[in-house]
């Protein structure tokens, strides 16, 4: 077994600054007109080269967008509806969407305490990407990181990069990192729709501020009249999470000051002349329905969101619609995303309700656990709330057992006695089982393995068992795999390339008697591997390319609590488009040289 790695200071750190609001902004940056639309509306007639809105084009021959659909038929989406299964129908629109993302130093004070962090087009969070169901996204990224010399990636978190795996954004996996001063291009088509984010796969950057939304329009499991857009759930610390880094290698996770709701939040008690910051308001008319999209951004927080007095229908997991159900609150783990659907029905009982985000203490550690919180108000402006919880017990689950995929799939049986007993080595059965943390991932930034590849290095027995490879050499065959740990505590897995199905989940040692779901099981991109257990995992080798399979707690993966799958490795020469692969090489030259230039030393996992 493999050492656990040690991050240096040298070369995660990063610079920077802030304004409070919905999302925050760095003192004398250019702010953009982003606007953020329903899924009703049409988006991306603007036809200037602006960071903040999209240029749209047409390829010929091919169909423009429809109009969508309205509060009464969200589960319409032009020629299709939310009964299609676009794995088996793909949409494609011919529309081509065009951004510009900018990720910069910056200094910021999201609870009014003044820090360093890094920023997407100046803001924490970046803008919203939009695009419609069958689009086409071409997203250029520059790395302005000047202050702290990082190099850095975006990675579109959830998008399964069907036969586009060089544009995963993936440093050591899919690219090289993009160096200073340095731009790439990310192309890759919007096959799936709902909601999802982007964010840095550089160290820990995403937890610096570099991330943002991404809203893929289609069609919705239930009706609604207004889209709120994103609410992200971070943590956040007066320390950077480099600084925060060191410590926990010493002494386990660190406590965390506070979190965040896009972006912002107080410190210190309401009514206390020494409180800082701001809260997020959100405004409500009676009698109006509102779509809201949860991510849990968090750095190594597991939430549960609620507010109070108010219902929610949960119609959407990860980027999978799901059958309608209501919830008091949400469970929600690192890197998971849930599309929630609140009724205005509460304005006889008060004017404002505390909108909360909640961290569960067996699998967190924040100091002002209680104050992380909005205010959802009726009226002309936000007063503070005298309203209470929800009723729930302090738990650090996954909402599995609710989660019934609208598209109804099945799942081929396997070979249960096979199941139980393979390793993380490939096997004959193509079963196997990791442990989590009996193997730590190193990957060289310099060398990714898709370049590997397409130069020919395509033998599962060259690879160092360091790298933690697992061939999956066959098309279209299950994958079934079994993640397990003897640690205390949760852990969020997160698959690219691919949605999986849930098959089992539960606490103890798995073994063969496990009664495993079969039959249109839940499927996303992150579920929880739960504490002292098991997480049984499912899925097609369907979309060849180099997909990493990790832990999402931020410390964990920079760690190197990953595996790397190598799907198809004979098909991907074809699967990598010759632009894709001139791009590649050109982008690992201008890192080597910045990384030679300015002694840059990798003292990560390299993912």
């Amino acid at each position: 077994m493999l050492k656990t790695l040690v991050l240096a200071s040298s070369l995660l750190g990063a610079l920077a600054a802030s304004v409070p609001g919905n999302s925050f902004t760095p003192r004398g940056a250019h702010h953009g007109s982003t606007s953020h639309h329903s899924s009703t509306t049409h988006h991306g007639s603007s036809t200037h080269h602006s960071p903040c809105h999209p240029q749209t084009s047409h390829t010929p021959h091919k169909p423009k967008p429809c109009r969508g659909n309205k509060p009464w038929n969200r589960d319409q989406w032009c020629d299709y509806d939310i009964s299609t299964d676009y794995t088996v129908e793909p949409v494609d629109t011919g529309v081509i969407r065009e951004y510009w993302l900018d990720i910069s130093d910056v200094v910021v004070s999201p609870d009014g305490v003044s820090r360093t962090a890094m920023a997407v087009n100046g803001s924490i969070p970046g803008p919203t990407l939009f695009a419609d169901w069958g689009d086409t996204m071409k997203i250029h990224v520059t790395n302005s990181l000047s202050t702290s010399l990082n190099g850095t990636s975006l990675h579109w978190h959830g998008i399964r990069q069907n036969h586009t795996n060089a544009n995963d954004g993936v440093p050591s996996i899919t690219q090289c990192p993009i160096a200073v001063g340095d731009t790439m291009t990310y192309t890759w088509k919007a096959e799936q729709y709902g909601s999802s984010w982007y964010h840095s796969h550089f160290a820990l950057q995403a937890y610096q501020g570099v991330f943002g939304g991404i809203v893929i329009n289609g069609p919705a499991s239930a009706n609604y009249d207004e889209d709120l857009g994103h609410i992200f759930l971070n943590d956040w610390d007066s320390q950077t999470v480099d600084e925060l880094y060191f410590t926990s290698q010493r002494t386990g996770p660190p406590r965390l000051d506070t979190g965040l709701l896009n972006g912002t939040n107080v410190l210190g008690n309401d009514g206390d002349a020494s409180q800082t910051g701001s809260r997020l308001n959100v405004a409500f008319k009676a009698g109006k329905s509102y779509r809201m999209r949860l991510v849990n951004a968090a750095v190594d927080t597991h939430w549960k969101f609620s507010i109070d007095n108010h219902t929610m229908t949960v119609i959407s997991a990860d980027l999978i619609p799901v059958q309608p159900y209501e919830a008091t609150y949400v469970n929600i783990g690192m890197g998971q995303r849930y599309d929630i659907i609140v009724t205005a029905n509460q304005a006889n009982v008060a004017d404002n309700f505390w909108m909360r985000s909640v961290p569960q203490s067996a699998c967190s550690n924040i100091e002002a656990a209680d104050n992380i919180k909005g205010i959802v108000y009726y009226g002309d402006s936000p007063e503070l709330p005298t309203t209470s919880k929800h009723d729930w017990v302090d738990s650090c689950d996954d909402e599995t057992a609710n989660l019934i995929p609208y598209v109804s799939k099945q799942v081929s049986a396997a070979n249960l006695d096979e199941l139980s007993t393979a390793s993380v080595a490939r096997n004959s059965d193509g079963l196997f089982k990791w442990y989590l943390n009996s193997t730590t991932m190193l990957v060289d930034w310099q060398y990714p393995t898709v370049q590997s590849i397409i130069n020919g290095t395509d033998d599962y027995d060259a690879y160092e068992d360091r790298e933690a490879v697992i061939e999956l050499a066959e098309a279209d065959q299950w994958v079934y795999f079994v993640v397990a740990t003897q640690m205390p505590i949760p852990h969020p897995i997160h698959l690219h390339g691919h949605d999986f199905f849930v098959l089992a989940q539960g606490s103890g040692t798995y073994n063969s008697t496990v009664q495993l779901n079969l039959d249109n099981p839940p499927r996303r991109d992150t579920a929880m591997l739960p504490a002292a257990g098991y997480l049984v995992m499912a899925w097609q080798t369907d979309n060849p390319g180099v997909w990493l399979m990790h832990c999402h707690i931020g410390w964990h993966t920079t760690e190197g609590f990953a595996v790397q799958f190598i799907e198809r490795a004979s098909e991907m020469t074809s699967a990598v488009t010759a632009g894709d692969e001139e791009q590649l090489e050109d982008v690992c030259s201008v890192w080597q040289t910045f990384k030679n230039d300015h002694m840059v030393h990798q003292e990560d996992s390299g993912v």
